[in-house]
């Protein structure tokens, strides 16, 4: 069914970006900091509490690893991202279908309102229990990113959905540089060594990097108040998502669409096999190279930047000429080698330049892959249903980021990085081989 062209709004498109900015920098702010965070709650946390379980799971976990201390760290690591994800996996349809009744504007209010008090919280998580309530509060908030992506579905035309999904694609590239570079360059930067009466407020080592993104989070928050125009007029409204629908894996197996189903496994098994690098890389660098987080910084930058460069700018001219289809395609072959090509540079040849290339490879295929697979999907959708369908997309997209990391984490210390990264990238040319069999859309 062919969706009204809507005029474009440039004010509501920079306010999509700078929100999906905003979650992408919560979700991976903390990505080089886990092994930090860990050794400090095992410093502070009081025996036989919350902590003290869930730390005494990890070791027994670990025990069987040849180096149990980085496993412990990654699986405590991956938890955290997992919990995060599958906030982000439960609500997504919530605010999607929601915001197809009610509309845009009031959905990404409350929501990036309840974002900033997660960070709130995460500033003064000196307690172990404060930070995982933090992080909850953060995921569920963080399901605002299909409120945000169906936003740009209802501003731009569907010959022009792929230069708008482009913009989303650079926030997700500009969020995942910005949050590891926030968390690693300022993992040294101790409020307490002046101040270490701030303890007893909760304050933490790791909360500057928290109260920048709180501050982030407020300037999203007043510009949306101020300048952000409803982009769903009521005459274009559904009726939103029935109590069962909200379940996004019973929402994929009844959707009508066939095409729409196969994009979202596409979708899922690309999630899930490039998480593998978000969550290992940490581990893999310092394994075999000795990384500290500040050296991580430069990895960050490097695939952040090409992402940016990526999907806003190539991905914006070459898409609209190659189609969606043919754009994903290949994007997913690119993000198999690169996969490949981190598995042997790091592990096998031990040489950065190679792992640089292969991050290319990665980093562009991904941006293909990620604007292609969207912009399908919304072309695939009515104009009534784009809040429900893209929420179901991103739902599934979680859940992918919330199994991965503890997948991933069993496999690079049960059989190595390597051997880890190549079944990711096998995974990859499982979604690759999937996606050569979705159809053209209509426009």
């Amino acid at each position: 069914m062919s969706t009204p062209s809507s005029p474009p709004k440039p004010l509501s498109l920079g306010v999509i970006f700078l929100t999906l900015y905003i979650d992408l920098i919560g979700f991976s702010i903390f990505f080089p900091l886990g092994p930090e965070l860990l050794r400090y709650y095992i410093a502070h946390e009081p025996a036989g509490g919350l902590f003290t379980g869930v730390f005494g799971w990890f070791q027994n976990f670990a025990h069987s690893s040849h180096v149990p201390e980085m496993a412990t760290g990654a699986l405590f690591a991956g938890i955290i991202a997992s919990l995060y994800a599958f906030m982000q996996f439960l609500f997504s349809p919530f605010w999607g279908a929601r915001s197809d009744r009610i509309g845009r504007r009031p959905v990404l209010l409350l929501t990036v309102a309840g974002n900033a008090l997660s960070y709130l919280l995460l500033v003064f998580s000196g307690s172990f229990v404060v930070f995982l309530l933090s992080r909850i509060l953060g995921g569920i908030m963080g399901g605002n990113l299909a409120v945000a992506v169906a936003s740009v579905a209802d501003v731009t035309s569907r010959e022009n959905r792929a230069k708008g999904m482009g913009i989303v694609g650079a926030a997700f590239g500009l969020g995942f540089l910005t949050g590891p570079t926030i968390g690693g360059l300022t993992s040294g930067f101790n409020l307490l060594t002046a101040h270490p009466g701030l303890a007893a407020w909760g304050l933490h080592p790791f909360s500057v990097p928290a109260l920048i993104a709180l501050g982030l989070c407020a300037i999203n928050l007043v510009w949306i108040g101020a300048r952000f125009s409803e982009t769903l007029p009521p005459e274009r409204r559904g009726t939103g998502l029935t109590l069962r629908e909200r379940n996004p894996l019973r929402a994929l197996l009844t959707l009508p669409d066939r095409a729409i189903r196969r994009a979202n496994v596409v979708g899922f098994v690309l999630t899930f096999g490039f998480s593998f690098f978000e969550t290992l890389i940490t581990f893999f660098m310092a394994d075999r190279f000795n990384y500290t987080p500040r050296d991580l910084v430069s990895i960050f930058v490097y695939n952040g930047t090409v992402s940016i460069l990526t999907q806003g700018v190539l991905v914006r001219r070459i898409v609209p000429r190659i189609g969606e289809k043919r754009g994903a395609v290949l994007g997913l072959a690119g993000v198999a080698l690169g996969m490949l090509g981190i598995g042997l540079s790091v592990g096998l040849a031990r040489s950065v330049p190679l792992l640089f290339v292969a991050l290319t490879f990665c980093s562009v295929g991904s941006g293909f892959a990620n604007v292609g697979l969207s912009s399908l999907i919304s072309l695939y959708a009515s104009a009534e249903e784009q809040g429900k369908v893209t929420g179901i997309f991103r739902s599934l997209g979680f859940l992918a980021r919330a199994c991965s990391p503890i997948a991933a984490g069993i496999l690079f210390f049960q059989v190595g990085g390597t051997a880890a990264f190549t079944i990711a990238a096998a995974l990859l040319g499982v979604s690759f081989a999937m996606s050569t069999a979705l159809p053209q859309p209509h426009k």
